[in-house]
């Protein structure tokens, strides 16, 4: 739910674990206590999407049996080590960070990563408001971080289970050529199309792809996307990395993107939901701001974490 400051240091005052996301500022002003947070001005509300510097979305869980921990670019494979058997994690990690990149490039590969329920996503700023910083804060240390990742884990009763679930509107196009990478990272200048190295922006440009439409990686019969974040001085970047052994294909098109959008997140509504997050470019490319989607209330992002980091996805967490 979307709360004031006010009302946010009253629920931290009751000692529940809570997830709260907010401005850096406001953040940065609550008390200590068991919460973990994250930098976004926007959200997903009951009450209608909104851009908004003066509140906070809070998510307030019924688990007795929580840690709240740090880690850094040394230690944050261990994340998985330390999260419960029976539950899941919620992670925020700061956008552009040494740890959301080591994350993004690395995680797949932690021990355990996909036997436990991990789940998250990369703190953000307004994007038309200059000199922000994202930020992760511990609420158990009042720790502002910059650089660090900062988890909830959370302990669900024996008799539930946990699932983590990705809404992805988007396919492999099987017209699109396809598309690989030599190099790893979150840019890239060139490309195999088809087997042919050329320069990625001249193709981009050439062949008139709407970057609105991320890259789908075959992850072993998965789709996975990759956004584009902007083309600079013939560079190709990327919110998420490329990987030198995934085939890529650019997205089928989609009709309507916020028709098609409000469509698919509608057919889950009725999901028992604890937590979810939303892509800040399925809020900018649908035009939510002001408009209102029954279901999967929380932060709109910069990332996206559902086990691995993903892109232009809504993320949610049942527990049933």
């Amino acid at each position: 739910m979307l709360i004031t400051f006010d009302e946010a240091v009253t629920l931290i005052n009751k000692g529940k674990p809570l997830h709260i996301a907010g401005t850096e500022s406001l953040l940065k002003k609550l008390p200590k206590g068991n919460w973990i947070g994250g930098s976004t001005e926007y959200f997903m509300a009951p009450e209608g999407c909104r851009i908004s510097g003066d509140v906070l979305f809070a998510t307030q869980f019924q688990y007795d049996t929580f840690k709240i921990t740090s880690y850094d670019v040394e230690n944050i494979q261990s994340l998985t080590s330390d999260a419960f058997n029976n539950g899941f994690s919620v992670v925020i990690v700061p956008f552009n960070s040494a740890v959301h990149k080591e994350y993004a490039q690395n995680a797949a590969g932690f021990k355990d990563m996909f036997i436990k329920s991990i789940v998250g996503w990369v703190a953000g700023i307004n994007i038309d408001i200059a000199e922000q910083t994202p930020i992760a804060v511990n609420g158990i240390s009042g720790e502002i971080c910059e650089n660090k990742a900062v988890v909830l884990h959370l302990e669900v009763p024996a008799e539930k289970t946990v699932s983590i679930n990705i809404i992805n509107m988007f396919k492999q196009d099987e017209a699109s050529p396809v598309i690989e990478f030599k190099e790893e990272g979150f840019s890239a200048e060139k490309c195999l199309i088809d087997g042919k190295e050329v320069n990625f922006a001249d193709y981009i440009m050439q062949n008139d792809i709407d970057t609105r439409l991320p890259l789908v990686g075959d992850y072993s019969g998965t789709g996975v996307n990759t956004s584009f974040k902007s083309i600079e001085d013939d560079i190709v970047n990327f919110y998420a990395p490329v990987f030198s052994d995934i085939k890529y294909k650019i997205a089928e098109n989609v009709s309507n993107y916020g028709e098609d959008f409000k469509k698919i997140v509608s057919g889950h509504k009725d999901a028992d939901t604890v937590f979810s997050c939303n892509c800040i470019l399925n809020f900018l490319f649908c035009e939510l701001d002001g408009k209102r989607i029954d279901a999967f209330p929380g932060p709109v992002t910069f990332g996206e974490i559902a086990y691995q980091l993903v892109n232009q996805t809504l993320v949610y967490v049942t527990v049933v």
